[in-house]
């Protein structure tokens, strides 16, 4: 892993079995400082998604972590959850006893909003679900604008997984993804052409088995259920854990090749609402507005998230 400095990160996220797994390498590896995690609807509604996060902050021993519960809706369109993937508590599977650890007072929003004015520039955002909190955080106070280092998210793509064209935490809420791609921040995304092939196999599965401590059991049972439902749903081996490669690239970003390109968010399309339209040719003739991740180093992604994992049997 790169020697780079410790990069202060807040995770915003619908926890989700690759949430979760996002969370948990965020929450332990040197190389990042989760200062903070805000949940929003997507795999669920956003009072099962906070539970799920709290429920992993307490396995991480993260008890002193802020976590503000953020938008319950799409800025325009109706909700939509992904049970069929991930279960109706949005992360199925593991057996958790309800969490001690409870919410901040403070709005996600206003969270994300407070934290980035009184930085220094230097927290990178980090959504893993739809953009909805980031795009209303963006649009209450345009102050934090030049306040972000960076917003690494998971979404989109070249190819869609909830209709042909759209990814699903990009077409949950189209609306808020076009505001966050226009806003020019610094984007790095992380789509399906890429996360895809972050595929917890049966012989990654057997490695994490083998850790033997809390955490990683914990793991362990959430790509057990995942596996199945991809295996249903998609005819998948293995399970991508999509979120996870954002706390990756934070990490170290030389796991990853990216390329500078222009991305559109389709909003009005028939059959292509919630399309991230990648200009992979450069035929629009439009600048390059995002840092598309298109390959990654799968050994030493999985080196980054084994050894991770194993650091917790030294904390619990």
């Amino acid at each position: 892993m790169s020697g780079a400095e410790r990069r202060k990160i807040i995770i915003d996220c619908d926890p989700g079995h690759d949430d979760a797994i996002a969370i948990l390498l965020g929450a332990a590896n040197p190389n990042v400082e989760l200062i903070g995690i805000t949940t929003v609807a997507g795999n669920a509604e956003v009072e099962k998604t906070t539970v799920n996060a709290l429920k992993v902050c307490e396995i991480a021993g993260l008890q002193e972590l802020p976590v503000a519960k953020g938008a319950g809706q799409p800025l325009v369109r109706k909700r939509e959850t992904a049970a069929d993937i991930h279960g109706d508590s949005g992360m199925d599977g593991p057996s958790l006893p309800d969490p001690v650890k409870t919410i901040t007072g403070e709005h996600a929003v206003d969270f994300i909003i407070r934290q980035l004015l009184a930085s220094e520039g230097d927290i990178t955002l980090v959504p893993v679900g739809p953009l909805t909190n980031i795009a209303m955080a963006m649009r209450k106070e345009p102050a934090i604008l030049p306040k972000i280092r960076e917003i690494v998210l998971m979404g989109g793509g070249t190819i869609g997984n909830w209709t042909p064209a759209a990814e699903f935490n990009i077409f949950v809420d189209a609306e808020a993804a076009k505001v966050v791609f226009e806003s020019g921040v610094p984007l790095t995304m992380f789509g399906l052409d890429l996360t895809h092939k972050a595929l917890a196999t049966p012989e990654i599965q057997e490695r994490i088995r083998a850790i033997g401590n809390p955490v990683s059991d914990f793991v362990e049972e959430l790509l057990q259920f995942f596996m199945h439902t991809y295996k249903e749903v998609f005819g998948f081996d293995g399970a991508p854990i999509h979120d996870a490669c954002c706390v990756a690239y934070c990490i170290d970003p030389s796991v990853f090749t990216c390329r500078k390109l222009h991305v559109d968010i389709e909003t009005q399309g028939e059959h292509t609402y919630g399309m991230t339209v990648v200009d992979m040719l450069g035929v629009t003739g439009k600048e390059p507005n995002v840092n598309v991740a298109l390959e990654l180093d799968t050994a030493r992604f999985w080196d980054m998230m084994i050894g991770t994992l194993t650091s917790y049997s030294k904390k619990n």
